[in-house]
């Protein structure tokens, strides 16, 4: 306190911007006694005895750039520097936005003085007390470009001057009541969230000025409020980010200290959501994303580097989940089912705040697809799913863009929710218990007639642990169409072999199917005729027909009295009226 009994003895003086005035050097004083950090040791001193690498040519007063005691220009508190003329910044607006009726105004409060400096429109040193412009050494003038320099579009720029009240709280049920913020963020009194909100420009003991430390996204958290974030893989993994997130990060703490930037968490759990998100100058302005394509995001750490599943190379594999086509489509309000453009990202499988490494039992969808919108077998929407066929039941069942079946059929049903329908005569056991619960003699254990299944269990990566290997599971990519886990050709002519029908024989036992167990012309129709399994049998379900009996019309059309049927008699019996390879059945009973 001694220091500020000298100044407060000092004889009062003629007031000048630059002359250690009583006023000014009391509010050096108060810079000084700030909690952490002065002012003095930061950037934002930008007198000759400043730290940083903008600094003027002989202004002594740290404060003058900011704050006078006199002929302050109206604004608050007795700011000093000269405001920018910008009245039509571009400011942050999303579809999230609007459909919670979030206004972003124009900047305003202490965002507006920020601004002053930070737009890149006004030189450092243009104050409005005095007639003359401070001089900054090396001829700076304006903010030099880079991290600092927002520029005037700030639509790629965490939203300023909203308000932020319990009402928008209720609203969005991902972020906290305002009454829950810690005392270092504050809001100003018509309740909207500043740039003062998030930093404090007298105290960078944090770095870039946050008013509190941000390690695990702790500020960021003071507002978010991420379905499961807590307990999700990501908001848990421990393993060391990637160079080009901890790079990215170093050169955006430009306002940090060189010890704070080496001092930096480098674990995805410690970074939090800026190993994805930036709150200035992101790639993306709707999510604020560091990479501009979607996908990039993720695959940026789930390349088998970061992340030891290389899901990144099942991209680039011939069939895959087309994430590149329309990646700009996709928003978090967008109907489910049939969007404005038809598209698929990794956000529509995966919700990145939740996800996690639960496991599960078909048909309960495992942490994986935590969180995630879905299609009952009903029909419904919901949210969030239990089970994991209603993910692919958005996209791949009422949609109107699905898409046409992979092979042509007798009877042709793409709506893969309609084709599990536990009302047909035969399903593959996805949805529930299959209807054969009198014999199947080819499963292989553990599968029994009581046994569901994934999807999953079919289309999967080629190099999946499920196939044998040390990829990631999931129908991310395969060099199988569509999508499959293992070979399964669909068309006629082809050598009979375990690769030839892989898929199939990994839950029938080849032996057994070759045996004529359940029907005494198998192998005379897959060996010697070389028909395909899909020929006769139509994977996912039929309406109107048992064992999966739906003929690809590529090579069975009706006989010659124009019937194509197949009637089951019993079992392992049934008759067949069609044309097959040229040989006429007329009532073929076996």
């Amino acid at each position: 306190m001694k220091a500020l009994f000298s100044i407060l003895k000092m004889p009062a003086g003629p007031a000048s911007r630059r002359g250690p005035g009583l006023l000014v050097l009391f509010l050096a004083f108060c810079c000084l006694m700030a909690r952490g950090e002065s002012v003095i040791n930061t950037v934002h001193n930008l007198s000759v005895s400043g730290p940083g690498g903008i600094k003027a040519v002989s202004e002594k007063n740290p404060c003058v750039f900011c704050h006078t005691p006199h002929h302050a220009n109206g604004e608050l508190p007795l700011w000093n520097h000269t405001m920018s003329s910008v009245s039509n910044y571009v400011v942050y607006s999303s579809a999230r936005f609007t459909n919670l009726n979030i206004t972003v105004s124009q900047p305003s409060g202490s965002s507006r003085l920020c601004l002053s400096c930070h737009d890149g429109t006004v030189a450092l040193g243009n104050v409005s007390s005095g007639a003359a412009e401070i001089i900054l050494q090396g001829g700076v003038g304006t903010m030099p470009a880079g991290a600092n320099n927002l520029g005037t579009d700030l639509s790629t720029d965490h939203p300023i001057s909203f308000v932020y009240d319990l009402d928008l709280a209720a609203r969005d049920p991902q972020i906290k009541s305002p009454a829950s913020l810690p005392s270092a963020v504050k809001l100003d009194q018509l309740s909207r969230l500043q740039c003062t909100s998030c930093h404090n420009p007298h105290d960078n003991q944090f770095g870039n000025f946050l008013v509190m430390d941000n390690t695990g996204s702790a500020l960021c958290l003071s507002c978010h409020e991420p379905s499961s974030w807590p307990g999700s893989a990501h908001g848990l993994a421990a393993v060391a980010a990637p160079a080009s997130i901890t790079t990215r990060l170093a050169a955006n703490r430009s306002m940090a200290k060189a010890a704070m930037v080496a001092a930096r968490p480098t674990t995805m759990s410690a970074i939090g959501c800026e190993n994805c998100h930036l709150n200035h100058k992101a790639s993306s302005a709707s999510h604020l994303l560091q990479a501009r394509a979607l996908e990039d995001n993720c695959l940026n750490c789930h390349n088998g580097v970061t992340a030891k599943k290389n899901v990144a190379g099942d991209f680039q594999k011939p069939s895959v989940h087309p994430i590149t086509l329309n990646r700009d489509a996709h928003t978090p309000v967008e109907d489910p089912i049939n969007p404005a453009t038809r598209h698929v990202v990794c956000a529509d499988c995966h919700d990145s705040h939740a996800a996690n490494h639960s496991p599960a039992t078909a048909p309960n969808a495992s942490g994986a697809l935590a969180n995630v919108t879905g299609v009952t077998a009903a029909g419904g929407v919901i949210k969030p799913l239990l089970k994991e066929y209603e993910l692919c039941f958005r996209c791949h069942a009422d949609s109107i863009g699905r898409g046409p079946a992979t092979v042509p059929r007798q009877v042709t049903e793409s709506n893969t929710r309609l084709q599990f329908s536990v009302g047909n005569q035969s399903f593959h056991p996805v949805v529930a218990v299959g209807k054969n619960q009198t014999s199947v003699p080819s499963l292989i254990s553990p599968q029994t007639v009581n046994s569901v299944m994934y999807c999953t269990d079919c289309h999967n990566s080629d190099t999946s642990p499920a196939a044998g290997g040390g990829g990631a599971n999931g129908p991310h990519g395969s060099i199988y169409r569509p999508i499959l886990e293992r070979n399964l050709v669909v068309t006629d002519g082809q050598p009979e072999s375990p690769a030839t029908y892989a898929l199939c024989y990994k839950c029938h036992n080849r032996d057994i199917v070759m045996s004529n167990a359940s029907f005494r012309f198998h192998k005379t129709h897959v060996v010697d005729d070389k028909a395909a399994c899909t020929t006769c049998h139509d994977s996912h379900g039929v309406a109107n027909a048992p064992h999966l009996i739906n003929f690809n019309t590529s090579y069975v059309t009706p006989n010659s009295l124009g019937q194509l049927d197949y009637i089951s008699t019993g079992t392992f019996k049934g008759s067949c009226n069609l044309s097959c390879h040229g040989t006429d059945h007329k009532n073929a009973s076996y």
